[in-house]
């Protein structure tokens, strides 16, 4: 297992700049008056929340950004290239293709929360407006990972050869992709969880991209937990500031681009497990209200409000979720480790 000290410098770097950031952006966003608001639906005690201030995550996209950027940089610079030769191409392509497709999500993010903030727009862009915008952005991502020589087979752990879908790969990944973010989007909606489930997640991409030799994507996985832990120093229970769907759409992106960058977006079921059960949960409440014509499956939904209004706490919440997050991350770890042959 490759893991060279730019992988602890990628982390550290981006946990400092993501913290400092925020030690000025949010008593900015503070003074713009660019607080949350509380929608009715939500659990009562979540109304003390409001006006905290959103868009946070403004702070972590910088840091991740300008960091990985120098990082991969520097070390496509530095590396032996008869050594790193494959792992210097993914560096140049994927990873930057990735970090494409997490700033453009982020960028959507960016314009539904100054519509709900500054255009007191409680829902911010429509439904259909988001999925518009994200299918463009999915599509790009695949046109450019296309043009760069990332064809339609995808490695499956314990499958001697890489599966060919043939054009139907794209189809499936552009579903995926617009899923998996909106399901990360989903997930906020507790101080730290989304920050601290997709810190695990990136850690255990981190361990299975450095298993495989892709120091590239090491280097930018590193810096998503690195940027995820300096967010929750200003997130975690009591939250002082929100991601808002600027950040919560970037993390989106960012999961997935991970799991296409070591080509096995497989790796989203175990890695994104929490993701999936939180979107899985509003799917099966509104389709059990309407097929029972108004009777609800979960207390709310997401289901993490289900154990909010079961009685558990936000850190409670937070705490289990992640350790659920850390067991389904070992499990992916093991299935590549033990399935996949380097």
């Amino acid at each position: 297992m490759a893991f060279p000290i730019w992988t602890f410098v990628s982390a550290i770097c981006t946990f400092a700049v993501t913290a400092i950031i925020g030690k000025f952006l949010v008593p900015f966003l503070h003074r713009v008056n660019f607080g949350q608001t509380i929608l009715e639906e939500g659990p009562a005690w979540h109304k003390s929340k409001q006006g905290t201030p959103t868009m946070g995550g403004i702070m972590f996209i910088i840091g991740i950004t300008v960091v990985t950027t120098a990082c991969v940089l520097l070390f496509n610079a530095t590396a032996d290239i008869t050594i790193f030769q494959f792992q210097a191409q993914r560096c140049t392509t994927f990873v930057f293709a990735g970090l494409g497709l997490a700033l453009a999500h982020g960028a959507i993010g960016f314009v539904d929360d100054y519509i709900k903030v500054v255009k007191k727009r409680n829902l911010g862009l429509t439904a259909i407006q988001k999925l518009v915008l994200q299918f463009a952005v999915t599509i790009a991502y695949l046109v450019v990972l296309a043009m760069m020589g990332y064809d339609t087979a995808t490695r499956i752990p314990f499958v001697p050869e890489r599966v060919d879908l043939g054009w139907f790969y794209y189809i499936i990944a552009a579903v995926v992709i617009v899923g998996v973010v909106n399901a990360v989007n989903l997930t906020d909606g507790l101080d730290g969880l989304d920050g601290s489930l997709t810190f695990f997640a990136a850690l255990f991409f981190m361990l299975i991209a450095s298993y495989l030799n892709y120091m590239g994507v090491t280097l930018f996985a590193a810096a998503v937990a690195g940027g995820c832990l300096g967010f929750l120093v200003w997130n975690f229970y009591p939250a002082k500031c929100f991601m808002g769907d600027t950040g919560s759409l970037f993390l989106g992106g960012i999961v997935c681009a991970l799991a296409f960058a070591i080509d096995m977006p497989i790796l989203l079921l175990p890695l994104g497990i929490v993701y999936l059960c939180e979107i899985g949960s509003v799917v099966l409440q509104v389709g059990y209200f309407k097929l029972t014509h108004g009777k609800r499956l979960f207390k709310m939904s997401p289901i993490h409000h289900h154990f909010e209004m079961c009685g558990w706490s936000e850190v409670k919440v937070v705490s289990v979720f992640s350790a659920v997050e850390v067991v389904f991350g070992v499990i992916a770890f093991l299935l590549v480790k033990f399935g996949v042959q380097i």
